[in-house]
């Protein structure tokens, strides 16, 4: 007999495998077409019978990743424009208080969704938890900033999406008490801004940032210029209203080739000096500083005490920015004569190099360079908001995920760790390899499991003094001093932190 399950809109229906319910495609909100593409979510309209929720619901209209990180990471786009859905697996509708974790996705604010296989929640189930995958309005009908259109709707969704679980969660088994919410890359970054924002409060218990940092934030005026750059393209004003009159694949036609503009020419002139310093000439749609969701920076929120009640597990991988050098192809590209123009575009001086070939003299310029700007997007970011909340009542635990793929020398990349977390190694990307290691994936699970029960993973705190850092790694995992810590000192002096 399939699951059945009333929310607040309505009954849905979902399927039993093996004893875990999945309930996919269940809509939390509107669907976002035509002048709703840009305006703040509106509650779904209620329903009558009893809802299929058996297939995963469209995603937001974006590009396939282009090879040849495609074939690392797959494509996972399904057409249609009811997306603002979420997917829930639990291990019993009818239990009561269990621990629930909400996942947000990556895929730099314009690309991914809840339908990828590795996002799958039933390993979690199994385990006792129930599990929420989001989606949400990315690239131009999430965040570019548009007169007459509320700033970040992007965010918007997530919280539209984290206030549907406390309404419904106890209907799938949950507890919304017990919320804990996760996320990776993108998704992380969303989850620190959520974390600092006066708007996310009550809306969960503990976060994990996987990944990401609490810079990623662009000034109104910055965000401004992008939006002026696109509407240029497509010869409209840069309203709302002109905006909801273009179709969407013509609008993500104009948002893929600015993308391409700002790599070939990250001028700060340009762009904005917020555009370039935090989306590394990789993003330009994330994210903006506003009255409501963003009023401050991330970072400055949580320096200033925001979040400081809610326990946080963070951390990197070792070796992030591979998948962005070695996984896009463009490691060869790096030599010694082209490391110090790709280190002063990153705003950083090429005196850096010496004190990262110190701890690796054998390191190609493209090693070098994957070192420094692993630290500077993703550990620093990571571990200030850690060092920030020293003070705090809740504590915070950080990780290192150190395992390396034996695939194309990407070693402990971006996104690597992901199905580890999920317990998902059989429907890994290739990034895992043939092999991966299921003892490291049972480890890093039973971690986060036990940190949505309990708020405690397994291993002490993080605290200025002790920087104590639980390092996943096969065939052992330890908690250790903090890794590669002169490194990072070097860093931080460059940069005058």
């Amino acid at each position: 007999m399939k699951p059945i399950v009333e929310t607040a809109r309505g009954t849905v229906g979902g399927r039993r495998v093996e004893g875990i319910c999945s309930f996919l495609g269940i809509p939390y909100a509107a669907t976002p077409v035509g002048a709703a593409r840009f305006a703040a979510p509106a509650p779904a309209p209620a329903w009558e019978g009893v809802r299929p929720a058996l297939e995963y619901s469209a995603t937001c209209t974006q590009s396939p990743y282009p090879a040849p990180i495609a074939d690392l990471l797959g494509t996972h786009i399904r057409p249609g424009d009811d997306y603002l859905t979420v997917n829930v697996w639990t291990p019993d509708p009818r239990a009561e208080g269990l621990p629930v974790l909400v996942w947000i996705h990556g895929g730099a604010f314009g690309r991914g969704g809840n339908c990828i296989p590795v996002y799958d929640g039933t390993a979690f189930a199994r385990d006792g938890v129930v599990v929420v995958g989001v989606n949400y309005r990315l690239g131009i009908p999430g965040f570019a900033v548009l007169e007459g259109a509320p700033a970040n709707r992007g965010l918007l969704d997530q919280l539209a999406a984290l206030a549907w679980v406390q309404t419904n969660i106890h209907a799938f088994g949950g507890d919304p008490g017990n919320v804990t919410v996760f996320g990776e890359s993108a998704g992380a970054m969303s989850i620190a801004a959520l974390l600092a924002s006066p708007a996310a409060a009550g809306l969960f218990a503990r976060a994990i940032v996987q990944s990401g940092n609490a810079t990623t934030a662009a000034t109104a005026a910055d965000a401004d210029r992008v939006s002026a750059e696109l509407a240029a393209q497509l010869g409209i004003a840069p309203t709302a209203a002109a905006f909801a009159d273009i179709d969407p694949e013509t609008l993500l036609a104009a948002q893929t080739r600015l993308a391409l503009d700002l790599m070939r020419d990250p001028d700060p002139h340009r762009w904005g000096a917020s555009i370039i310093r935090h989306g590394l000439a990789l993003m330009n749609l994330f994210p903006t500083l506003d009255a409501g969701v963003v009023p401050v920076s991330p970072l400055d929120g949580i320096a200033a005490g925001r979040g400081h009640d809610i326990p946080l597990l963070i951390g990197t991988t070792s070796d992030e920015f591979r998948f962005f050098t070695v996984g896009a192809g463009l490691d060869g590209a790096i030599t010694d004569a082209t490391l110090p123009i790709l280190l002063r575009r990153a705003g950083l001086d090429v005196a850096l190099v010496e004190a990262y070939r110190t701890g690796r003299p054998d390191a190609s310029p493209a090693d070098l360079y994957a070192a420094i700007v692993t630290d500077l997007a993703f550990r620093d970011g990571s571990l200030r908001i850690a060092e920030q909340r020293a003070t705090a009542a809740a504590p915070t635990f950080v990780y290192e995920f150190a395992w390396r793929t034996p695939v194309r020398g990407l070693d402990a990349c971006h996104a690597l760790e992901l199905p580890f977390v999920f317990d998902t190694l059989d429907v890994a990307h290739s990034l895992t390899g043939d092999h991966p290691p299921q003892k490291l994936a049972d480890r890093m699970h039973s971690a986060w499991v036990a940190f949505a029960r309990t708020g405690d993973p397994g291993w002490a705190r993080f605290t200025p003094d002790t920087q104590r850092v639980m390092v996943f790694d096969d065939p052992d995992s330890a908690a250790v001093p903090l890794p590669r810590a002169a490194e990072l000192a070097a860093l931080r002096a460059a940069l005058g932190r």
